[in-house]
């Protein structure tokens, strides 16, 4: 006898599904297990004849998809120090650790997330753990290892490849490991042996990278802190770029618009992460409060104050020249915690987006960028029921969508309290 279907009703007085610019107002979802069987205004919504439905009343309250955070990486720990120093950390320690992020994000209301590089198979076991039931965390996107060159950003996690021949292996090496996509460091960043403003792999490498990747049907991610960097992977067919800095090889600033006009005729997606170093400078100020800082953390505070100005605009004129702006936070890295995506949305607005926009690059642009629009991202006929409710509207006033009152995932009701 097959088993009777469950049923779940979810009325607020408004919806945001990330399809447009406004809400459903007296809105409703219906869920049939796992998946999205209706949304719309509450008069519209039949639950099936016979059929009886758990109902949960949002009063007040706004249902939008769960967020989709398209860049973390799960084994930071966000006291401060260097990825250098977490490398050194054993994989138990940072399975453990990963275990403990990505259940954060899930109860601040990120159902979705991209790992952009961890060490050795650390997050192969979470989710294997998590398949299991051992541990709750949003829906994972992993790349396992990032591919780098000796000595270069993100190395000490685990490839560093030299040659055609070596990225193509590496490649058919992480597939079979299970990677849903390939991240590529395509220029130096806080890796010590690094050289953040020049470019690591030779165009050719990062084309044999691109290429053996898209033969397995999966998508790339490039870290990207030079314009050069962002003209290399360009060249080579990437899919995501991740920091996007328009800086030249000493470090200085300079927009160059026809690398945003590349960016948009090869519908590129690029993941600004503006707030990552906000994080960092709120942090080494608190700091500075009580003890002196090290030579590194002062020159640290200093290139923000001289930067943040400049990275807005830069990013703005991207926006306006048509790029598409995803958000991911880069938690937990340096001093940004996981649960606290909603500042990267918060920045979106900061550059120029209106509220709905933003919520649709934490949504749908996102899990487009990420490869799983197609079941996650909007609230719509035959997606999962991933929803987050928040008190409030954000679409009219943006900060609301800090207010997190419940999150569902694939259909069932998350218990935020619990912390096994």
């Amino acid at each position: 006898m097959a088993s009777k279907k469950e049923f779940k009703l979810i009325k607020s007085s408004r919806i945001f599904d990330s399809k447009g610019n406004l809400s459903i107002e007296r809105g409703a979802v219906l869920i049939e297990d796992d998946e999205i069987v209706q949304v719309g205004p509450e008069k519209d919504i039949r639950i099936p004849e016979g059929a009886m439905a758990t109902e949960f009343n949002y009063e007040g309250k706004t249902i939008l998809p769960g967020l989709v955070d398209c860049h973390v990486h799960l084994v930071g720990i966000p006291d401060g120090r260097a990825g250098d120093e977490t490398a050194v950390e054993s994989d138990e320690v940072l399975t453990l650790q990963a275990a403990k992020n990505a259940r954060i994000h899930l109860y601040s209301g990120v159902t979705t997330i991209r790992d952009c590089g961890a060490k050795n198979k650390t997050t192969f076991m979470l989710k294997e753990a998590v398949k299991m039931g051992v541990t709750p965390a949003p829906r994972m996107i992993i790349c396992g290892r990032p591919l780098a060159i000796i000595g270069g950003h993100l190395s000490y996690f685990g490839i560093q490849a030299t040659g055609i021949d070596e990225c193509r292996a590496n490649v058919r090496q992480l597939m079979k490991e299970g990677s849903d996509f390939i991240k590529i460091t395509a220029t130096g960043g806080s890796t010590r042996t690094s050289f953040p403003f020049l470019p690591s792999f030779n165009v050719d490498e990062l084309t044999a990278i691109i290429d053996e990747t898209h033969k397995f049907g999966k998508h790339t991610v490039a870290h990207c802190a030079s314009s050069q960097g962002m003209i290399n992977v360009l060249d080579a067919g990437i899919d995501t770029i991740v920091h996007g800095y328009y800086k030249e090889p000493n470090g200085s600033y300079l927009y160059r618009p026809e690398i945003s006009e590349r960016l948009v005729k090869q519908n590129v997606y690029v993941n600004p992460t503006l707030h990552q170093g906000t994080e960092s400078y709120d942090a080494l100020i608190e700091k500075a409060k009580n003890l002196p800082l090290t030579d590194d953390e002062q020159a640290k505070v200093d290139t923000f104050k001289a930067g943040r100005d400049i990275s807005i605009e830069n990013i703005s004129r991207m926006r306006e020249d048509g790029v598409n702006l995803v958000c991911g936070s880069d938690s937990a890295w340096n001093y940004y915690k996981m649960g606290e995506f909603q500042k990267e949305i918060l920045t979106h607005v900061e550059i120029g987006m209106s509220a709905p926009e933003a919520i649709r690059s934490a949504t749908i642009e996102s899990a487009r960028s990420c490869g799983v629009d197609h079941i996650v991202g909007t609230l719509e006929l035959g997606k999962q029921a991933d929803l987050l409710v928040v008190d409030g509207d954000p679409v009219e006033n943006i900060t609301d969508i800090f207010n997190v009152v419940d999150v569902f995932q694939s259909g069932n009701l998350v218990d935020r309290n619990n912390f096994i």
